[in-house]
């Protein structure tokens, strides 16, 4: 677990502060419409709409989103994956604590739907406190994905989880799937408990 900024757990809104401003939305029709005489940026649109080129791809009828996040599954080498359904009471998600051993290397995925139309720059932003207290800020850059009838992820890249006694103990974390275009698509709190051993 690296260190990070600190700040307070549940203030994501500077997140999306940067001077970096994203281009404007645009729907797959109009992408698909747009430089129709250029044959490899053609190809090249065909590549990353993939199935949203012959009509709307919409998984969930009842369900507006264009990003729906589904789960949140904790990953360690040789270990069964652990994970948490976020679709459903989120309220619940703090009954449920993930124990992970002192100094193992893990990874975090996020499963998810695109739907509808093609989202720009998603983000995943992990703000994470022990006792009250900031202790580690993460924030991934999970990239733009068209809509699929398949469920996509992204995976965080190793961390190490902290070890000595200081270390063990409960930890809130504040979750937060978001995109250059400053959509909030899910936040959620969710807790992990670092120990000295799994069956401690």
């Amino acid at each position: 677990m690296s260190q990070g900024d600190v700040t307070t757990p549940d203030d994501f809104e500077n997140e999306n502060e940067s001077s970096y401003k994203p281009p404007p939305e645009k729907t797959i029709e109009e992408i698909l419409q747009a430089d129709q005489d250029d044959e490899s940026l053609r190809k090249y649109k065909e590549t990353l709409l993939g199935q949203a080129q012959t009509g709307p791809i919409i998984v969930e009828h009842d369900n507006p989103k264009k990003v729906i996040v589904k789960k949140l599954v904790l990953v360690v080498p040789d270990r069964p994956e652990i994970s948490l359904d976020l679709s459903g009471d989120l309220s619940q998600l703090k009954k449920e604590t993930f124990v992970i051993k002192e100094g193992v290397s893990y990874r975090i995925r996020i499963e998810f739907i695109v739907q509808r139309e093609i989202v720009h720059g998603l983000k995943y932003v992990q703000k994470t406190n022990k006792m009250g207290i900031p202790v580690d800020k993460m924030t991934h850059m999970v990239g733009s994905y068209a809509p699929k009838q398949e469920i996509q992820s992204y995976t965080t890249p190793p961390e190490d989880a902290p070890t000595g006694l200081l270390a063990r103990g409960s930890y809130t974390v504040h979750s937060l799937f978001t995109d250059d275009d400053k959509n909030e698509h899910l936040k959620w709190e969710w807790t992990f408990e670092i120990k000295k051993d799994w069956k401690d």
